[in-house]
């Protein structure tokens, strides 16, 4: 059985958080594949700004453009489904 959450409630709150948390994990997978192949080509890709990062002697590409659009769709997504 399906109960109904009322939006003022902590369930809620806390099921909205639990949201936004599954699109940025999305998101962050979609970021690390789009920016490693347009990274390893060379190129920054123009505005979606994607850079490499050396952390821990490990290099690797991101781009908070690309993350910003991917956690955005993923959460679009999520919420179409609910």
């Amino acid at each position: 059985m399906h109960r109904r959450v009322h939006k003022g409630s902590l369930r809620s709150f806390v099921a909205r958080r639990l949201l936004m948390i599954k699109a940025a994990c999305f998101g962050t997978v979609l970021t690390a594949a789009v920016a490693l192949i347009l990274g390893s080509q060379g190129t920054s890709a123009g505005p979606l700004a994607v850079e490499s990062l050396h952390v821990a002697q490990v290099q690797f590409y991101w781009s908070w453009p690309i993350f910003a659009a991917g956690t955005g769709l993923s959460w679009g997504l999520i919420w179409l489904q609910r």
